[in-house]
């Protein structure tokens, strides 16, 4: 019968990001700042400071609503015949824990628990009859979701980000609803049904507290079915001839649930975004002449370029065009962090800070520089614009520099 769950992502970031969707997705999208010296980055936005991946955990809570179950052939050995149940607003209560990576996707486990009140009229003729009682749903699913980063999209929005998903599960299904009838006959249906293979679609949005690394408000709707729900026992008192007769009752392949509901995702270990630095780090060579120097930064083990990125490289290169320029200088950097530590660490930054040199450089003369005025270098974790402890993810320190000489 019903059914349901719900999952708070995502994270949050998780999440549900946080949480996105109960996870539940995504990182500081390659943010870009120019100018000299370089102005902060926009607020951070869903999923600031993951890294590779983050445990995180989520509850949620909300309404249920039961679609109508058809009963066939009917709904007891004397029974009124083919019939429908119908059932009020429920609620749903679900928790969930999994694992956020900085890409955005979500992997989790959720347990939920869901029940609706019956609220049905039984049409006997020539008989009325009033059938009452609940039915509930409980179980657990297997979700996988993806949160989306608008930045990436070329929406200028980090304030929430909504997140989709699926899921599969097994869910058990009780019923105790006795049907009363005008006559004095009492049909008592119920039972236990499952495990039953139980799926879901979700749709929501995560909302990332600033305040909190790492957590998140969800909200989201899900749509859960469950398959062969199973029949009910019988057992139908009837009084005109004193007798009880025993049988099942069959029910509809397949019952659905619309759930809604709200919650929160918190992902452990998030890191806060460290302040910018007042000024950058100058130019390692001396230079007589006037430079002018833009900024571009980074995710984390990222080389890839997003639309403000892009934005920042072309006003760059619009700047070569019109003001006298004899070189451009493109220097990437990493932090101290690695994606392979150990000894391999540094020189895998060293290639990494190149490969985002080669990405700003690929930008530029496609805005229509000229590569050979392109001069490259990378000096991985060298050069820190910010200075911290080893293996710290230091989104400032994840940057190219385009210096126009």
């Amino acid at each position: 019968m019903t059914s349901k769950l719900m999952r708070t992502s995502a994270v949050a970031q998780r999440l549900f990001g946080s949480l996105g969707a109960f996870t539940l997705a995504t990182g500081i999208s390659t943010v870009a700042q120019a100018q000299n010296p370089a102005p902060p980055p926009p607020d951070p936005g869903f999923m600031e400071g993951f890294s590779a991946g983050h445990p995180y955990i989520g509850l949620a809570g909300g309404g249920g609503i039961l679609q109508n179950i058809a009963v066939h052939p009917n709904d007891g050995p004397y029974g009124p015949g083919p019939a429908t149940e119908r059932y009020e607003v429920g609620y749903i209560g679900a928790g969930a824990a999994g694992w956020a990576f900085s890409n955005g996707v979500q992997i989790d486990v959720l347990g939920a628990y869901e029940r609706n009140n019956l609220n049905n009229l039984v049409p006997v003729t020539p008989l009325t009859g009033k059938q009452t009682g609940h039915q509930e749903s409980y179980g657990g699913f297997l979700e996988a979701l993806y949160a989306f980063k608008l930045t990436d999209l070329g929406i200028p929005i980090t304030s929430f980000s909504p997140y989709v998903g699926v899921g599969a599960g097994a869910l058990w299904t009780h019923q105790p609803s006795p049907e009363y009838l005008s006559n004095g006959d009492v049909n008592h249906i119920g039972g236990t049904s499952g495990p039953n293979f139980a799926y879901e679609g979700i749709v929501g949005v995560a909302v990332p507290v600033k305040a909190v690394p790492g957590l998140a408000f969800t909200a989201d709707y899900r749509l859960v079915g469950i398959h062969n729900a199973g029949d009910l026992h019988s057992d139908f008192y009837n009084k005109p001839a004193d007798v009880n007769v025993s049988g099942d009752i069959g029910l509809q392949k397949d019952i659905f649930v619309h759930l809604f509901t709200v919650g929160f995702a918190y992902a452990f270990g998030v890191s806060s975004p460290a302040p910018m630095a007042s000024t950058p780090v100058p130019v390692s060579a001396p230079a007589p002449e006037a430079a002018r120097t833009y900024l571009v930064f980074f995710d984390w083990d990222h080389a890839d370029l997003t639309g403000r990125a892009r934005e920042i490289v072309a006003q760059a290169a619009q700047a070569s065009a019109h003001v006298q320029t004899t070189r451009l200088e493109v220097n990437g950097y990493t932090d101290n962090s690695a994606a392979h530590p150990g000894p391999r660490g540094e020189h895998y930054n060293m290639g990494l800070s190149v490969r985002r040199a080669d990405s700003v450089k690929a930008e530029l003369v496609r805005d229509g520089v000229s590569a050979s005025a392109i001069a490259i270098h990378g000096y991985g974790e060298r050069q820190p614009l910010v200075q911290t402890a080893a293996d710290t993810r230091e989104p400032q320190n994840r940057r190219v520099e385009i210096i126009l000489r």
